[in-house]
């Protein structure tokens, strides 16, 4: 497989085939992502992507699940995103399920009719970055969106019946905004409604702009007591029925999952005897990215 520099993929796309139609994030001006920095944005060409997908068709013939690389994949034309659902059909016919990343600006510029067009050629699974649900930490992070345009391409990509995965931050709000951040996350994601929402711990990165605001002091990051505070107040705040809640991630302090609502109560109590030391935390040395 034919790849320009790092791949970034979700947790749960381990064992999907990779192909990457974009290469870098159509945004990428994220203080905290260092992900793409070393990549201009651009769209792969035709022929690129097809030799991918020739060669997935050969090598790749036990995966059922295709992953769509890199940061935003969705910010490609209907035509040539119909184009492509339909080549993985007719090259991988053993797929069965087709994911991507999706900023809130290329849901947004997606009727729901061509978002339904795309689910019905395979687009099962969108993993959006909602990161805080605080309008002034957004703004700070320079993430280019508003707590009101995330939500409204969120219930979009839910009217079209597409599986949505919601991904946030913990940490993102410094020390100053540590509560409000996690409160104010909690209660747009049960505006949103996703099917899963999966949070990080933030590790801020060397190079990038918030790493630097952590550097020189003008940004606190919370410590590991006050990261799991968060996560509690968060959970006391989201209000969804039969939402999958991972916060298993290789950053995490402590790894969780469950079902909201069924397991919230067994959730926050699990938090609270973290919080008390009855259960060890995750090391500093085996805490990544």
């Amino acid at each position: 497989m034919n790849y320009d520099g790092n791949i970034i993929r979700p947790p749960s796309e381990a064992d999907s085939i990779i192909l990457q139609v974009t290469v870098g994030c159509s945004h990428n001006h994220c203080t905290f992502c260092g992900a793409y920095k070393d990549k201009q944005f651009r769209i792969r060409s035709d022929e690129e992507i097809s030799e991918n997908i020739s060669f997935a068709a050969r090598y790749c013939t036990r995966q059922r699940k295709v992953f769509l690389a890199d940061g935003d994949a969705l910010i490609l034309s209907q035509k040539r995103l119909t184009t492509l659902f339909r080549q993985i059909r007719t090259q991988l016919p053993q797929v069965r399920r087709i994911s991507l990343y999706g900023n809130a600006k290329a849901i947004r510029s997606k009727s729901l009719e061509q978002l339904q067009e795309l689910k019905d050629l395979g687009l099962d699974r969108i993993y959006m970055g909602l990161e805080s649900g605080d309008d002034e930490v957004l703004t700070r992070v320079r993430k280019g969106e508003t707590v009101a345009s995330m939500i409204s391409a969120a219930q979009k990509v839910a009217q079209a019946g597409i599986f949505l995965s919601v991904t946030v931050l913990l940490g993102l709000g410094g020390m100053e905004k540590s509560l409000q951040h996690a409160r104010q996350t909690g209660r747009v994601l049960s505006k949103m409604v996703p099917r899963q929402i999966a949070a990080l711990t933030l590790m801020p990165l060397a190079g990038t702009i918030l790493g630097d605001q952590m550097e020189n002091g003008t940004f606190l990051l919370p410590d590991a007591l006050s990261m799991l505070k968060e996560l509690k107040e968060m959970v006391t705040f989201i209000n969804c029925d039969k939402v999958q809640f991972m916060a298993n991630h290789a950053s995490n302090y402590l790894p969780i999952s469950g079902r909201l609502g069924r397991d919230k109560d067994a959730i926050l109590a699990t938090i609270d005897q973290a919080m008390r030391g009855g259960i060890a935390l995750t090391p500093e040395f085996y805490r990544a990215l």
